[in-house]
Formats: C-alpha cells, sequence, structure tokens
C-alpha cells in the first residue's frame, strides 16, 4: 500500500467527505478528523481486509471501486456488497465488536481513507449527526440484505442476472458512450454477485446477448435495451 501525491491531505475540501456519514461534522471536527486519519492507495485486485481477521478501525473509498464477498458453506464467493466513492467499510464488525464476515478486495485501482477505532468511536461519541447517519446506514444495508436473500431464493437465474447488470449501473454508471458499464467486472464476480455458478451466468450473458439486449466487449459489458433489461429483472421502473 502506498500514498498517492495528489492525494487532497484537507478533509475540509475533500468532496468525499461530503457523500459519506461524515458530512455534517462542525468544523473544528473536520479540522480534528484531518489530523487523526491516514489514507492508503491499494491496486487492482488488493485485499482491503479480510473475513476472520480483527478490525482495528473503518475505511471510507475516496476513489475507486471494491467488492465485498463472503465465504459461503460450499466454500463458494458470494458478493454481498459493492462499493463506490464516499462509501464506508467496516463499520459494523467494528461496532459490534466481532471480525471481519467478509473480505474486501479493489476492483480498480483505488484510493481509501482510514479511521482507527479510537478516533471513529470518539467521532461517535462527541457527535450526534455521525451516529444518526451511522443507523441510518445500517438500517439501509439490513433492508437491502434481506431484500437479496429473497431475490437469490425465489427469481430465476436470468432475472437474477439482469438485476445484477443494473445494479452495476446503478452503483458505478456508464462510461461515455451512455451504454458501457463503467466497471470492470469478471464472470465469476458477476456470477457471485447473482448468487449462482460462473458457467450459469456466462450461459445467460450470451443469451442476453443474442437477445440484443446487452453487447459484450472482453470483460466489459454494454447495455442495449435498457427497458427490456428492467423488465428481465422483474425490478419496478
Amino acid at each position: 500500500m502506498q500514498a498517492k501525491k495528489d492525494y487532497p491531505l484537507d478533509c475540509s475540501s475533500c468532496f468525499m467527505r461530503n457523500l459519506s456519514i461524515f458530512n455534517d461534522l462542525r468544523n473544528e471536527d473536520v479540522l480534528w478528523l484531518n489530523q487523526h486519519k491516514g489514507h492508503m492507495f491499494y491496486k487492482k485486485g488488493k485485499i482491503i481486509f479480510s473475513e476472520g481477521q480483527r478490525p482495528a478501525g473503518i475505511f471510507i473509498v475516496y476513489s475507486g471501486k471494491v467488492k465485498i464477498q463472503k465465504t459461503g458453506a460450499s466454500a463458494r464467493e458470494q458478493i454481498v456488497r459493492l462499493a463506490k466513492d464516499g462509501d464506508v467499510l467496516g463499520y459494523r464488525s467494528l461496532v459490534s465488536g466481532n471480525n471481519y464476515n467478509a473480505t474486501a478486495e479493489t476492483l480498480e485501482d483505488s484510493m481509501l481513507c482510514f479511521l482507527s477505532k479510537e478516533t471513529f468511536f470518539s467521532l461517535l461519541t462527541n457527535n450526534p449527526s455521525v451516529s444518526m447517519n451511522l443507523l441510518k446506514l445500517l438500517s439501509e444495508n439490513l433492508g437491502a440484505a434481506e431484500t437479496k436473500v429473497v431475490e437469490i431464493t425465489q427469481k430465476p437465474t436470468r432475472h437474477r442476472i439482469a438485476e445484477a447488470l443494473l445494479l452495476l449501473k446503478e452503483m458505478y454508471g456508464l462510461d461515455t458512450d451512455n451504454q458501457t458499464l463503467n466497471v470492470v467486472m469478471i464472470r465469476e464476480d458477476i456470477a457471485n454477485i447473482a448468487g449462482m455458478a460462473t458457467e450459469t451466468a456466462i450461459r445467460i450473458l450470451y443469451e442476453l446477448r443474442d437477445d440484443g439486449i446487452i453487447d459484450l466487449k472482453g470483460k466489459k459489458i454494454g447495455i442495449l435495451n435498457f427497458s427490456k433489461l428492467l423488465k428481465e429483472s422483474q425490478l419496478q421502473d
């Protein structure tokens, strides 16, 4: 891990802070945070923290993309969450006092801020806004996890792949062509988002391509017909 020279060291001018749970900090607390936070640069495919490790603090994504995956009973990986700029990682394990129950790995070169356990709990104690934002985040993630369980157990595989592609679009947006997903995902990762075997995911992706709904460009995926993909996912528009 290494720091990048162009990293904005001043939290008061950091746009990503405004996207995180620390967006309502008082000026004096922002200055204090600036003195106590660290930052680390991770190359694509690097582990930020591993399942079973003891947490020493939390991470905030300044730039980049991260997948959080958990090992299932059959030793198959399941991607349980995706993270982007401003998202906080590792807070549930830190707050609960448990080891990490999942592994965080970068999908591309990423810069992350780090707050030690002591720094984070000091902010929670002295800033009700941070505590409320954290409670809201916990509630939202719990609801998303419950929805995910229902979808994996009840939706057909084709619908789950369509929904996974829409999730990637929502999280990371599109390239300048307004079609290609702005993230590079190997087919195994897409399968792990949808909760199925890689071979099944590949087959469905080719079916969607043959139906003119998506385009496959190596590891990049383009959405050619958004309305049909939305219909395939069985989600509400």
